[in-house]
């Protein structure tokens, strides 16, 4: 699909006013949608169709194809360019999940399907995640990039807040077909939209050309760049620490301390919607002003003062009190996630931003949920207490790395 490759100057005006920049977001609201009501779809349909082992294992299969093929992605991604395979990879995922709501509906297949459903949106994953994080550096200016991180968590912060309600009135009304097909169709609707949006040439390439180099060599390349650059290596760095000790947590960890609190179901749904008006608050935040300065700084004490809230939250007797901290929580978790986010964007090449982007996610999607396992065995042996304060432990290290590595500490965003 050929792309309307346009050489576009750095927008004057702010990103929120860019309609390129909103045609983007409105797909990727839209599709973020979309994946929440497929989780809940497939994790329904899985329930119903085997025994919670086997439904445990259905939810799992998208994850080992993501994390062998993310880097991958990266490549093609830098190498094909972000909007085409964007377009192509939200094609799929949008025929996958309406061809398994077509069999649900005339036949009701069982595990089977839904498994080989997994493992098409892990392998699409792949290269939908990296291109998705690539796009906007190359419709708006790198001054608007971290308004976009503010405008990017606002719409997963909606998604997060309707997909389930939305997914479950699909089941309600006609089983998990319905789900599933609703899920294909919020998808489809970022199609489109993707296919309007404008993208900007990159510089010329002064390296061999690209039908010189292969795959590995330009893989190869790109880690040695994130290696060699003295912002991208501590910040990834960071970013590590910070989802391994953050996943955890609030994954596992919360639902524990709840049933030991006898909180309930509810309780830890009111923890939870706490996390996520903090969160909410922080990007907003970056929407509204689209600049913090001293970036790296504020980033750095923003996670050295959420792994005390992480920590203290274990600690807190009383539902409110456990809101509150949440919302704290939420608020410099978010904060600091986007400002990560943004330097990331920012100081990234954008001929590596495809690489770049799959190594962050890779750390954050492959290696930080192998912790929750961890997480709930390690309560098990020493208790909630302990576990959140290692956990707190662990984040407060990326904080450190931020303001230890001077480079880092000192980064700036774009004016």
């Amino acid at each position: 699909m050929p792309a309307p490759v346009v050489p576009r100057p750095a927008p004057g005006r702010p990103a929120h006013r860019d309609p390129d920049v909103l045609r983007w977001l409105g797909a990727y609201a839209s599709s973020a949608l979309g994946d929440n009501v497929y989780y809940l779809a497939l994790s329904w349909a899985a329930v119903q169709a085997g025994t919670p082992t086997q439904a445990g294992l259905v939810m799992s299969v998208s994850a080992v194809p993501r994390a062998l093929l993310m880097l991958g992605g990266g490549v093609v991604v830098d190498r094909l360019g972000p909007r085409r395979l964007v377009i192509g990879s939200g094609t799929v995922r949008c025929a996958a999940a309406l061809g398994v709501a077509a069999l649900l509906f005339l036949a009701g297949p069982g595990l089977w399907a839904l498994a080989l459903l997994a493992f098409v949106f892990g392998c699409v994953d792949a290269v939908f995640m990296p291109a998705m994080g690539a796009l906007p550096a190359r419709i708006t200016g790198r001054d608007q990039l971290a308004r976009v991180q503010g405008m990017r968590g606002l719409a997963l912060r909606l998604a997060s807040v309707v997909g389930a309600p939305l997914g479950g009135l699909g089941v309600a009304l006609g089983g998990a077909a319905a789900a599933f097909g609703l899920a294909g169709l919020l998808i489809a609707v970022s199609v489109p939209l993707l296919m309007t949006v404008r993208v900007r040439d990159l510089p010329p390439d002064d390296s061999a050309d690209l039908a010189d180099r292969t795959p590995w060599r330009d893989l190869r390349d790109g880690l040695r760049y994130i290696r060699g650059h003295r912002v991208l290596a501590p910040l990834m760095v960071a970013i590590a620490l910070g989802d391994l000790g953050f996943v955890g947590p609030l994954n596992v960890g919360l639902t524990l301390l709840a049933e030991e609190r006898g909180w309930g179901a509810s309780g830890m749904g009111w923890v939870l919607a706490g996390f996520g008006a903090g969160a909410g608050l922080a990007s907003l935040l970056l929407t509204v002003r689209g600049r913090v300065p001293h970036a790296g700084r504020v980033a750095g004490v923003a996670v050295l003062a959420g792994c005390v809230a992480i920590g203290a939250l274990a600690f807190v007797p009383r539902l409110a009190a456990a809101v509150a901290v949440a919302l704290l929580v939420g608020l410099l978790a978010g904060l600091s996630g986007a400002l990560c986010g943004a330097l990331l964007q920012t100081q990234s090449d954008p001929t590596y931003l495809g690489r770049v982007t799959s190594v962050a996610s890779l750390v954050s999607l492959g290696l930080a949920p192998l912790t929750m396992p961890l997480s709930a065995a390690a309560v098990g042996a020493w208790g909630i207490g302990p576990v959140f304060v290692v956990s707190a432990a662990v984040c407060g290290l990326g904080g450190a790395v931020v303001l230890c590595v001077r480079d880092l500490r000192r980064a700036e965003l774009p004016r």
